[in-house]
């Protein structure tokens, strides 16, 4: 037997070794893979574990489980999991009940659809192998924790909707609290719901994904605005907030400048309220911020404003530059008019927030003498 030198107690310092650059990139490159050990780790658990809640939402609903063994059997099942498995926290009544629930949600409304949706991604090899109904998981949905799959099915009326929202935390990494603030929001019927004259004025390759950037109505109750508001209180309040107006916006969204100076000549300048560009899409985006009804006068300036836009700041490979006009009120006859023979792709949409009231110490003083 070899013998093995043992060490003597020392206290482990940084001393008798050379940081150079390659130290340095070495061990940069061993946190990041260590980081994304970790990431793949934690996604192989929820994995495993999601796999084997739709294996037990889809037994319940194909074997017919209360049909055949009576309406106590999920109760049943999961006094059963939990006597032979005391340390697991998964088989909780209720968390059985939710595995039943996911899977047929998404089993009936496919049935329904008479659609995959891209929801079912079958080897052509196992079809025939297959029970007529067998849902596969979706791979994405790996990538959703429980809570958010809970939440989805429980208040989505749709597999459009639930989808949507799907999407939105596995590419978005929402939690449970962000998730729910945008169903309450009702993001998927906001989103694309913008009123635009996309139809006649961008490729037709480009109208439903450029759609997808605007929705209606936009929700700011993230501002605190006195009463009587301008829009310039409202455009200040938006670029204090930017990072929650940017997430307001939505995913791709970059802030490029607030009232940039658009000199025609020496005699004509104008100030454009906001301008973005959108990443993915590869365009320029001006915003109008208006704190009053939608007036047609709107359209024509937002319109010179993207013209502006194509032929000062759009670059080789950009997409056309789109225009967007964030009011408080619209009607909807009055936009389409407005919008139907403009040459540029522009949108108009409304906005929500929660007016705060700041009432002053005289104010306070009168409505306590009144009583």
């Amino acid at each position: 037997m070899a013998n093995i030198e043992k060490s003597k107690p020392e206290f482990v310092t940084r001393d008798g070794i050379i940081v150079d650059a390659d130290y340095v990139q070495w061990l940069s490159d061993v946190k990041k893979r260590f980081r994304e050990s970790q990431a793949r780790a934690t996604v192989k658990v929820n994995t495993e574990m999601l796999e084997f809640y739709w294996s037990i939402g889809r037994d319940l609903v194909t074997l017919r489980a209360e049909s055949r063994w009576g309406a106590g059997v999920v109760k049943q099942f999961a006094l059963d999991m939990r006597e032979t498995f005391p340390d697991s926290t998964g088989f909780s009544f209720s968390n059985v009940k939710y595995m039943k629930q996911w899977y047929s949600f998404y089993n009936e409304h496919v049935i329904k659809s008479q659609r995959p949706v891209g929801l079912l991604e079958e080897d052509e090899n196992e079809k025939s192998q297959r029970p007529i109904g067998f849902l596969e998981m979706p791979e994405f949905f790996s990538h959703i924790p429980w809570g958010q799959h809970i939440d989805i099915v429980s208040r989505c009326k749709t597999l459009d909707e639930a989808l949507f929202y799907a999407h939105q935390v596995a590419d978005f990494g929402l939690s449970r609290p962000a998730l729910n603030e945008k169903i309450d929001t009702q993001l998927y019927q906001a989103q694309g719901a913008a009123l635009s004259n996309f139809d006649n004025t961008l490729p037709a390759e480009q109208i439903q994904l450029t759609q997808q950037l605007f929705k209606d109505p936009y929700h700011f109750e993230f501002l605190s605005l006195k009463q009587g508001y301008d829009e310039k209180d409202l455009e200040e309040a938006l670029v204090k907030n930017i990072t929650n107006f940017l997430l307001e916006l939505g995913q791709g969204f970059a802030y490029v400048g607030r009232q940039m100076e658009l000199r025609v000549d020496d005699e004509t300048v104008f100030f454009p309220d906001l301008i973005f560009y959108h990443i993915p899409q590869k365009r320029y985006v001006i915003i109008e911020l208006k704190a009053v009804k939608f007036m047609p006068e709107f359209a024509g300036k937002l319109n010179f404003y993207v013209t502006a836009a194509d032929k000062l700041l759009r670059g080789e490979g950009d997409n056309p530059s789109v225009g967007l006009v964030i009011c408080k009120t619209a009607k909807s006859t009055v936009v389409e008019w407005s919008l139907q023979d403009i040459q540029k792709p522009l949108g108009v949409a409304t906005y929500q927030l929660k007016q705060v009231v700041e009432r002053t110490v005289l104010e306070l003083k009168q409505h306590k003498d009144e009583k």
